[in-house]
């Protein structure tokens, strides 16, 4: 590849498309209590999720530091240029310190080529835009001209995110436990997407599991049209099997042309709790 992707512990990347690709991830740090962790690096998946159930606070997440962004740019052959593809900045200050770590690069060597892009998304949202990154470096794209389209395809992406329980947004604060738990006996499913400034907003509350699912779908046809030239992506949170039957019906509904799925990682996981589904897919 004549250029080099690189992303964020924010991106969840299905193994097919990190083969494909060879992304250079800079991991995001886990903290369970005074323990630390960089996600993927000194903690699996599996080990998180075991910690996260049995642990009685949610662990908090971390961005990494401008110098690891520079330690990354810097293991890249300086001949390569670099696109990274950040986490949005609605989200976190990741993107800040991707962009730390560039100009604390460029000031030993200036004639890098580092392009640092607010994804406005996450998790598999920043799967998808890989993807696209790959279909066009495999036309030949040039570095500047696959820079102008991801600008463009940012604005274009969806991510809409469905959730089977409301723990973990309480037990994070992120939902107030009086109502949380109102919600909870009410059997309310929050239906959430991602904003066009980069944030989680809710979009719809719906009543029971089956429902919430069967809407999950119904919403994708209220974005997009033209399936046949189009490809989702989707993440779960340690819920394989919910995951593949929720595919499965989209496909079956809508002719997608491919589809990656692949486990939710550690950042989307703590406001998703077991169960969650994120899908993304282009507008247009």
């Amino acid at each position: 590849m004549h250029i080099q992707l690189m992303t964020d512990g924010g991106a969840d990347v299905p193994k097919r498309l990190h083969d494909a690709l060879d992304i250079k991830v800079v991991p995001l740090y886990l903290h369970f209590g005074n323990e630390e962790y960089k996600a993927g690096v000194t903690i699996d998946l599996e080990t998180f999720y075991q910690k996260m159930a049995e642990a009685d606070e949610l662990p908090r997440s971390s961005a990494p530091n401008p110098n690891d962004f520079y330690e990354a740019y810097k293991q890249v052959d300086p001949e390569k240029p670099i696109i990274m593809l950040s986490l949005s900045k609605g989200l976190s200050v990741t993107y800040d310190n991707a962009v730390l770590g560039k100009n604390m690069l460029l000031e030993e060597e200036p004639d890098r080529k580092i392009e640092v892009i607010n994804s406005k998304t996450a998790s598999c949202g920043l799967a998808l835009l890989l993807h696209e990154a790959k279909t066009k470096m495999d036309e030949n794209y040039t570095y500047e001209s696959l820079v102008d389209h991801l600008y463009e395809r940012i604005d274009q992406t969806n991510s809409l995110f469905v959730l089977k329980t409301l723990e973990n947004l309480i037990r994070g604060g992120r939902l107030d436990r009086v109502k949380g738990t109102i919600a909870k006996t009410l059997n309310i499913k929050p239906l959430m997407r991602g904003s066009d400034e980069g944030t989680i907003e809710v979009t719809e509350k719906v009543r029971g599991n089956k429902k919430s699912l069967r809407r999950f779908v119904e919403q994708i046809g209220e974005y997009s049209r033209n399936f046949e030239n189009k490809v989702i992506t989707m993440t779960h949170c340690n819920a394989e099997n919910r995951a593949k039957k929720v595919l499965a019906s989209i496909r079956d509904k809508y002719p997608f042309k491919d589809a990656y799925l692949t486990d939710m990682g550690p950042l989307i996981a703590n406001y998703a709790g077991e169960g969650g589904l994120v899908i993304s897919f282009f507008k247009s």
